[in-house]
């Protein structure tokens, strides 16, 4: 089965999640526009479940191949420093996620707010390095797959 349509399929829903939070972000700190704003952070998690299930099936179908990264030097620190920095972060994203939602459903705009001081940011950088991470791995310096 070729599951070469994976990469780059995770790495436009990380970057439609960016938009989303974007636009998200503007919407109630500029604007002042909760409905909007609730309606671009609901896209953002759709779209994060969707990559998050389209992540987990590639590696589970992919059957231990991986593809590894071929620099080394400045490139490669640049690269592994980026790569496990979005790895560590994207652990602690989903319950951080889950909880800010939960808030901000129950109506606990206060404390959804606090939490959102860090899941914003963690949830912007997860989304960003990841397309940042398939760039590097698929096209700027393809991989060997092993």
């Amino acid at each position: 089965m070729n599951l070469d349509f994976f990469p780059p399929l995770n790495a436009s829903l990380n970057g439609a999640a960016f938009v989303c939070l974007t636009v998200g972000y503007y919407f109630i700190k500029v604007r002042k526009d909760q409905k909007a704003h609730r309606m671009s952070m609901f896209g953002a998690m759709i779209i994060s479940a969707v990559f998050l299930a389209c992540y987990l099936t590639y590696h589970f179908l992919k059957d231990g191949v991986h593809t590894r990264f071929p620099e080394t030097g400045f490139i490669g620190v640049v690269y592994y420093t980026m790569l496990i920095s979005h790895v560590l972060l994207a652990m602690v994203n989903l319950p951080l996620i889950l909880i800010t939602f939960g808030l901000a459903i129950k109506g606990r705009f206060e404390a959804h707010r606090a939490w959102a001081k860090w899941t914003f940011p963690i949830w912007y950088y997860v989304s960003i390095t990841g397309v940042l991470v398939y760039f590097f791995l698929y096209q700027w310096f393809p991989g060997e797959r092993v």
